[in-house]
């Protein structure tokens, strides 16, 4: 069996019970050193076979897989698994070789960086959307020609900007481009190994991103949010669902459990 799990953002707390069992039980881990602290791996065996996956491409991970067929393996992604996690051609593999698998998910660094700031993504009245993305950067092949980032900023709702933060001043520039719903005051913040020890949150503005990602001079493990949900909003409409002039399925208008 191999299980894909996601490691969290970095703080071993935060990996999930399911997550923490599976490394106990596993006979190999494949991980990469440069994405999952090191701490995480207190949950393994002291027995375990551990392998780097930081300078091994596809071929020499599956190639571990194959060669330890009845082994308990536990390939530890950084996040969860299913957000860039490239565990697609992984999964493919393990259909074509008839492998089992299960995919044991993750705290996002979104997530986390949420949690970091105290706030809500999804504010009533401001926005109810969240928009996970990234430059097309290197691997530009992989993304559609409709997934530039000008195309999501014309909604102006919450964006996550994953793997970006090499190209600050092209960032800045799509998130203003003609037809944006953004302006260079909308809030912005930038997030740097959120929940590992080292963490740095940084507030800023579209308009100051490109310099505030500048003076932080961090371009990996670097996640930015976007968008007027991340304002501090005294007072913010109420949600619906806990308004006494709301009725749903367990609830008639003017109930009160007092």
């Amino acid at each position: 069996m191999i299980s894909f799990v996601g490691a969290g953002p970095g703080a071993p707390d935060l990996l999930t019970l399911r997550g923490a069992q599976r490394l106990s039980e596993a006979d190999i881990v494949v991980w990469a050193a440069s994405l999952v602290p090191e701490a995480l791996l207190v949950h393994c065996r002291a027995d375990v076979v551990v392998h780097d996956s930081k300078t091994m491409t596809l071929e020499e991970v599956t190639a571990v897989y194959a060669a330890h067929p009845e082994a308990s393996i536990v390939r530890l992604h950084s996040g969860d698994p299913s957000v860039y996690g490239a565990i697609a051609e992984q999964i493919d593999w393990c259909l074509t070789h008839e492998v089992a698998f299960e995919i044991v998910p993750g705290v996002t660094s979104m997530a986390a960086t949420a949690a970091a700031l105290g706030q809500e993504l999804t504010l009533p009245g401001v926005n109810q959307s969240v928009v996970l993305t990234r430059l097309a950067n290197r691997t530009r092949s992989s993304m559609s020609q409709h997934e530039d980032l000008s195309s999501f900023a014309a909604h102006g709702v919450t964006m996550a900007i994953f793997l970006s933060a090499a190209r600050p001043h092209e960032l800045q520039a799509q998130l203003l481009a003609l037809g944006s719903r953004y302006t260079p005051e909308t809030a912005a913040v930038i997030a740097f190994r959120v929940s590992w020890p080292d963490e740095m949150i940084v507030r800023t503005t579209v308009g100051s991103l490109a310099t505030s990602l500048a003076e932080l001079g961090e371009t990996a493990t670097v996640l930015i949010l976007v968008g007027p949900a991340l304002t501090p909003i005294a007072g913010p409409q109420r949600s619906h669902v806990y308004s006494s002039a709301y009725a749903h399925t367990f609830r008639s208008i003017g109930d009160s459990p007092l």
